[in-house]
């Protein structure tokens, strides 16, 4: 299992935001994996079972999902900065999602 999960809800809608491209950065600002939001809104698998304890960031592309659905947007991308601590199992990064506004927290 990914160690890094996340969750795309958009909450203008109430419903899952499908197709937005997630990557996941390290603190360098390398590339470690990339992932694409299935139907509903969910990515179960970005990047390895383990990652070093640091600082990561996950990007997430949604103007294009915004253009898709004829909604202007006031965030190109919505960028989450979170650290990975040692011995964690597992890190759930949502987003609840609006045209003008997002919200995120430490999911399960």
């Amino acid at each position: 299992m990914s160690l890094i999960t996340t969750h795309v809800l958009d909450a203008a809608l109430g419903s899952p935001a499908a197709g937005i491209d997630v990557k996941l950065f390290d603190a360098a600002g390398r590339e470690l994996a990339t992932g694409v939001t299935d139907a509903d809104g969910r990515i179960g698998e970005l990047g390895p079972e383990s990652l070093a304890p640091g600082a990561y960031s996950l990007h997430f592309a949604v103007a294009p999902y915004f253009e898709r659905i004829n909604t202007p947007t006031f965030y190109p991308v919505v960028t989450i900065h979170f650290t990975v601590r040692h011995g964690e199992p597992h890190y759930h990064v949502p987003v609840l999602l609006s045209p003008f506004a997002y919200s995120t927290y430490r999911g399960s």
